[in-house]
């Protein structure tokens, strides 16, 4: 289906922030990255994000399922028509309700829809073949972040923080040639990071977000409330280990505070998560390089320098796009999934062998399994 070597391959991301679309291209072999293309953002409307939080938890055929799957799926193919030269595409989806060991996982939208409308292959449905092998589904983008590593010239172990809804780490060896050989990475949610705090502003402030940390800047921390999250199980659990948007009870946690006290302590909450989770890496990193959302709330950066025990930095420190990094993930595991390398492994997402996800649904043509 691919011409051999590195090909153009245009991918896509839609996070538990809603916040809108991200598409990048990379030119890619599915091993290395050769180059980094163009790339686009694509917000979705209030009225969007309204049907997007109504179907939360939501399983496939529900109305309120349905109702986001045609959400997503307009907004993709709005974005993904403006790009031209790839030879293939990774949709990843709304993630709308994960549940490995249970029901499962379930990203809105359908890869033959968009394979149809931008008349080129599509890649999608990447969590389900490893959450049905006893994974957790989750985190995806750390095989790519093992091609950056090694493209930026690391030499010593460093760590990828992303900061979306959710933060989650990888620590990569990049002393390793294979994402998936033994002790090349580590890959976990750390936990709540933006979700939260968004979450908080909408229904105390009528607000998206915190934009750069202002109101939470204003606030004192009560980290009586951080210390109690942190007792709970999911900070028992050794990785890998992945959650769902929902954080129970933090917003109960918050209630008495003021609005300025509570977005402080969210936001210390998700560098205090990170902080957690250095324990389970297997040798200090030398860095942290964050990407996502978070990295442009000043407050956070902060608490995270304030909490890590190594440098941090934002990951354009080393040359790198932190608002693309996962839609190019994606471009690079469409690539991984259409030549039949895996795309997690035991030591990311703990599934019991190395494994490729995702379905390819040709233009034009039925799906082919990956």
């Amino acid at each position: 289906m691919l011409a051999d070597g590195a090909v153009w391959a245009l991918g896509a991301m839609s996070g538990t922030s809603l916040d809108g679309v991200d598409a990048a291209m990379i030119r890619t072999d599915g091993v290395s990255v050769a180059a980094f293309g163009p790339s686009a953002y694509r917000p979705y409307s209030h009225a969007e994000r309204a049907v997007l939080r109504a179907a939360l938890g939501r399983w496939p055929e529900s109305p309120e399922a349905l109702a986001a799957a045609e959400v997503v799926e307009t907004a993709h193919a709005e974005l993904l028509a403006r790009f031209s030269g790839a030879q293939i595409a990774g949709f990843h989806g709304q993630t709308l309700a994960h549940d490995p060991g249970g029901r499962g996982t379930h990203q809105a939208g359908d890869g033959a829809v968009l394979a149809a409308a931008l008349e080129l292959p599509v890649v999608w449905d990447f969590r389900s073949s490893d959450v049905a092998l006893g994974g957790q589904g989750a985190p995806l983008a750390p095989f790519y972040h093992h091609a950056l590593a090694r493209r930026i010239g690391a030499e010593a172990p460093l760590v990828f923080l992303n900061l979306g809804g959710v933060g989650n780490v990888t620590w990569v060896d990049p002393a390793h040639p294979a994402p998936e050989a033994a002790g090349a990475l580590i890959a976990f949610d750390t936990g709540p990071a933006n979700a939260p705090i968004d979450d908080l502003m909408t229904a105390r402030r009528g607000r998206a977000r915190d934009a750069g940390g202002a109101l939470a800047a204003r606030g004192r921390v009560d980290e009586g409330v951080i210390a109690d999250f942190l007792r709970g199980p999911y900070f028992r659990r050794m990785p890998p280990k992945s959650l769902d948007r929902a954080a129970p009870g933090l917003a109960d946690a918050v209630a008495g505070l003021t609005d300025a006290d509570a977005a402080a302590t969210l936001t210390a909450l998700a560098a205090a998560c990170v902080a957690a989770a250095f324990e389970h890496f297997p040798a200090p990193p030398g860095r942290v390089l964050v990407t996502g959302g978070g990295r442009h709330n000043a407050t956070l950066m902060a608490a995270l320098a304030a909490r890590l025990p190594c440098a941090v930095a934002p990951v354009e420190a080393a040359g790198l796009d932190g608002d693309m990094l996962e839609a190019q993930a994606f471009a690079f595991l469409a690539v991984r999934v259409a030549r039949g390398l895996p795309t997690s492994c035991p030591a990311t997402t703990g599934v019991a062998a190395a494994v490729g996800g995702g379905r390819i649904s040709p233009a034009g043509g039925p799906d082919t399994p990956s």
